[in-house]
């Protein structure tokens, strides 16, 4: 039975909506098949018909939205008035057992108490009792005392019948450690927060979080487009008046802010446009009164603006109209926002502490990672194993911004071999800052410590020292030799290199590991509510049969090392004995040799894929078999068949693979697309590193 979590607030305007997104997200990543539900829906301020929170928490998870399983407000009125509420509950109930799916948590949010919703508190009890849900409490630490926060908390608590009644988990503080508000230690030292009441997390004060973008403050204002520069991306920080002369002005000339100024104060728009054409990150301009700005001035500062991608707008009113307009700027987060939203669950998510659930839904955790899961497992072993990669292609703008957030998140430290000055050029075009876990390495620096090195491994081949010295001028081989010094843990390359120029290097010279016979690759495929691992896909063309046992072992072991429970089918044409012929043969000899190799090993073969992936049919097929059914490891008898079928599913299910993934390698190096995405790359150096940990 799925367990119920109702995510209630303490008062309006503290962010129930990013927390409940968070908490999700919080859940998701670790493996939990959690939903969301909305059983009566709050309608906007600006609009009677659309509840924006539940569309921002629809929009941005894997839960199904159903608008017939949503309570309209005019409806808990009615009951309220008629004295129906037992009824209405009813209602509630069987709407949550239609909504739930499969969920094991379902994560619900709470009415906010309003003029317009006086009966939020004693709707959200109701639910709360009339579904057994378990109740999280939100509250504010933008307050003027410690004791604030405790009343709030226990008021809204015994709402629900005290600390030490119903079913009150704890309690989330947003905004911490804000001007203004108390600090995370503050919080923590609360005696509210014992043993019968847990802190469940504290969330900071955060301005990029909620930051909107220029396009939202544009239609906020209904001003007029006069360069549309990156209105989409640039976000909004803080606003300035600027009504001094531009040498006076400077400090209000920071990145993030939206500058107001007179449309025909030419002084103050050329000192801004030059601000913004030097690289001063400026949010927006808005011109504002009904006076246009001079033409010669604007077409003075045209070029500078174009160049720098600057927003500008204009409103035919004053400023100090203006600011009015911005105190009603609805500072929700628009359902197109992905950025933010993507931001947002992540960093509320990393602040709510996950000791306090791990009991809680041991029996509500999924045998199946998703991929949130997946990935953050990854993150999380790569963090735990703080490795060393190499990237050859160091200069590279996604391979720059993948080393920068590899750093940020203390993932890996990265090697970048490139000339400095080239990486620092891209960097700062790139907007992103390169932290202390990264190195620059100059190739023209240390190539000639490598040469004898080289030759010496490549004597039996007649290599010469100026054929070394021609080797190593291509990055890959120069990363190849510092894995192979141990002077890193890992290699990734392939954003510019093809598949064969990233991996010749590393069998000429690392080779493979001990016990191995062979490098082969996976794919880790990211369907909607599990991750496969598909072998091989990549590498190796038409497998014999002991190379197949050997492809099915290290796929097999690789799903282990990333935390998915291996079970490994040996995909054919056929099932059983059902069929026959050479290609079904040499899948029942591989099956046969893995189970002589590794008795440990969970494999069954040869299996059709519907039988091996599908339940019903794997029990029909192959009712006795161990693996039929429910296979996480997928084994293809060659690599026309692999390759084939891993962009099938990628393109049909609309799934995310990662890979190709290489094992067999003594030390761990991977290849990457060369229309590989940054998030791509991040995720494959996560792969490497904790491929290295287990090398």
């Amino acid at each position: 039975m799925a367990k119920a979590i109702l995510v209630v607030a303490t008062h309006p305007g503290i962010g129930l909506t990013s927390a409940v997104l968070g908490l999700y997200h919080a859940l998701d990543r670790k493996g939990v098949k959690v939903g969301f539900h909305k059983p009566v829906m709050q309608y906007d301020v600006e609009s009677q018909d659309v509840d924006h929170s539940r569309a921002v928490l629809l929009h941005s998870s894997r839960a199904v939205g159903d608008d017939a399983l949503v309570i309209r407000p005019e409806a808990v009125q009615q009951a309220l008035d008629a004295g129906n509420l037992d009824e209405l509950m009813e209602t509630v109930i069987q709407n949550f057992e239609a909504a739930k799916g499969d969920a094991d948590v379902v994560i619900m949010e709470g009415l906010l108490e309003t003029p317009n919703v006086p009966y939020a508190g004693e709707c959200n009890r109701q639910i709360a009792r009339a579904l057994g849900a378990d109740v999280i409490l939100l509250s504010d630490a933008r307050v003027s005392s410690i004791a604030r926060l405790e009343n709030r908390l226990d008021f809204a608590a015994n709402t629900f019948g005290g600390y030490d009644k119903g079913h009150l988990l704890g309690a989330v503080v947003n905004y911490a450690d804000g001007a203004g508000a108390l600090s995370r230690d503050e919080i923590a030292r609360s005696k509210v927060f014992n043993d019968h009441f847990k802190l469940l997390g504290v969330i900071g004060s955060r301005a990029e979080i909620a930051a909107p973008r220029v396009s939202d403050l544009q239609q906020h204002l209904g001003a007029t487009v006069l360069f549309e520069g990156e209105s989409n991306s640039r976000r909004i920080l803080d606003y300035v008046l600027f009504a001094r002369t531009p040498a006076n002005a400077a400090d209000f000339l920071r990145p993030g802010y939206c500058i107001f100024l007179p449309a025909d104060r030419d002084d103050a728009l050329m000192a801004a446009t030059i601000s913004a054409r030097a690289g001063n990150h400026l949010a927006c301009l808005v011109l504002t009164g009904p006076l246009p700005a001079s033409d010669v001035v604007m077409n003075l500062c045209k070029p500078l603006i174009e160049e720098a991608k600057l927003p500008v707008l204009h409103l035919g009113t004053s400023s100090w109209e203006i600011s009015k307009l911005i105190e009603k700027f609805n500072r929700y987060i628009p359902v197109d926002d992905e950025q933010r939203i993507r931001d947002t669950k992540e960093y509320i998510a990393d602040s709510i502490k996950d000791d306090w659930f791990a009991d809680y839904l041991r029996s509500a955790r999924s045998v199946s990672l998703s991929p949130a899961a997946f990935r953050y497992q990854i993150v999380q072993r790569a963090i735990a194993a703080q490795k060393t990669i190499v990237l050859p292609e160091g200069d590279e703008p996604r391979t720059v911004v993948a080393a920068s957030i590899c750093a940020e998140r203390n993932m890996a430290r990265c090697v970048l071999l490139a000339k400095p000055e080239s990486v620092q050029a891209i960097a700062a075009q790139q907007g992103v800052k390169l932290g202390d876990n990264i190195t620059i390495i100059d190739p023209d620096a240390v190539r000639e410590k490598y040469v004898a090195r080289l030759v010496e491994l490549r004597k039996a081949k007649g290599m010469t020292e100026v054929q070394a010295r021609d080797a190593l001028s291509d990055g890959v081989m120069l990363g190849t030799m510092m894995l192979e010094a141990s002077e890193v843990d890992g290699l990734v390359s392939g954003a510019v290199h093809t598949t064969a120029n990233t991996i010749r290097p590393p069998l000429q010279i690392i080779k493979t590991a001990p016990g191995a016979s062979m490098v082969s690759s996976v794919f880790f495929m990211c369907l909607p509510d599990q991750v496969l691992v598909y072998g091989d896909c990549a590498i190796v063309p038409n497998p014999t049969a002991d190379e197949l046992a050997q492809i099915a072992i290290q796929s097999n072991d690789s799903a282990k090392a990333f935390g998915i429970e291996p079970r490994v089918a040996m995909i054919s044409y056929s099932t059983g004995s059902s069929g026959s012929g050479a290609d079904v043969e040499k899948v029942k000899e591989a099956t046969a040799k893995v189970r002589e190799l590794r008795p440990d090993i969970l494999v069954d073969g040869p299996l059709q894929y519907d039988a091996a992936a599908v339940e019903s049919v794997g029990k029909q097929k192959a009712p006795d078999s161990p693996v039929a059914g429910q296979a996480s490891v997928f084994i293809f008898p060659d690599l026309n068949t692999g390759n084939t079928t891993y962009k099938a599913v990628q393109r049909s299910a609309n799934a995310i693979s990662m890979g190709p993934v290489l094992q067999g390698m003594r030390k761990p190096v991977n290849d990457l697309s060369r229309g590989a995405l940054v998030d791509d790359i991040v995720y494959t150096i996560a792969i490497t590193a904790v491929q290295a940990a287990h090398s």
